[in-house]
């Protein structure tokens, strides 16, 4: 089951945010840390998330054909 955890930066469909996910991985040749980002969707069952907010999201089955997420837990509110 993996997780991982993001910002959200919308909300605006039933039952789905969208979570920015940024990751850094080194560059090959200059050895530099370079921030990469994902945009996923993940299922919101109680549709308590809200833009700005960080969550973590947890792998789960297919549930449409761009969900296979779902949040797992809100680690801080946005203001």
């Amino acid at each position: 089951m993996r997780k991982v955890v993001g910002q959200v930066v919308s909300d605006k469909m039933q039952k789905t945010v969208t979570v920015l996910v940024e990751r850094k991985v080194k560059h090959p040749l200059y050895k530099k840390y370079i921030r990469r980002s994902t945009k996923m969707h993940a299922h919101d069952e109680s549709e308590t998330c809200r833009i700005g907010d960080r969550i973590s999201i947890v792998q789960c089955r297919p549930i449409s054909k761009t969900k296979s997420w779902r949040v797992h837990e809100i680690i801080r509110r946005s203001k």
